[in-house]
């Protein structure tokens, strides 16, 4: 491949410009092909499963037990590889914290990929509930990154 470091920066700039995922480029044929938006591959992803709860004995009756919160929750996630940011410089406020109200245009973060910074925005209206990933570490594509309730 005859690929230089300007011509990588450039299709990074690009792809963060055009919110693509995916662009594919096959220099024989000259074939382009670009992908938008987040293709995550849930069979790449690690599943999680819980561990097998104790044997419960019978006991006395137990009080009411409290009502779960029905609310669902949805997670903000990773599009891109790179090394995530809450705010846009180290002294800086960050860009939302546990409670914040956001819109699908808000900026949450900051993903640095090839020393190219990428705005990762919301995408739904709702409320953060959790941060899930920590200021100045890698994250990897499709990593939940914050939690959200729904507007």
């Amino acid at each position: 491949m005859n690929t230089d470091v300007s011509q990588v920066e450039f299709l990074a700039k690009l792809m963060a410009e055009y919110d693509l995922s995916e662009i594919s480029i096959d220099e024989t044929s000259g074939k382009i092909r670009l992908r938008r938006g987040a293709a995550i591959d849930f069979d790449a992803m690690p599943q999680y499963i819980p561990a097998a709860a104790p044997a419960v004995q019978a006991a006395a009756p137990a009080a009411a037990a409290p009502v779960a919160d029905a609310t669902p929750i949805e997670a903000i996630a990773a599009p891109i590889v790179g090394t995530f940011y809450q705010s846009p410089a180290p002294d800086a406020a960050p860009f939302v914290k546990v409670g914040d109200k956001v819109t699908a245009d808000t900026v949450v973060c900051i993903i640095e990929a090839m020393k190219v910074m990428n705005e990762v925005k919301a995408e739904r209206a709702g409320v953060i509930k959790r941060v899930l990933a920590e200021n100045a570490h890698a994250v990897e594509f499709g990593q939940p990154l914050f939690e959200i309730t729904p507007a």
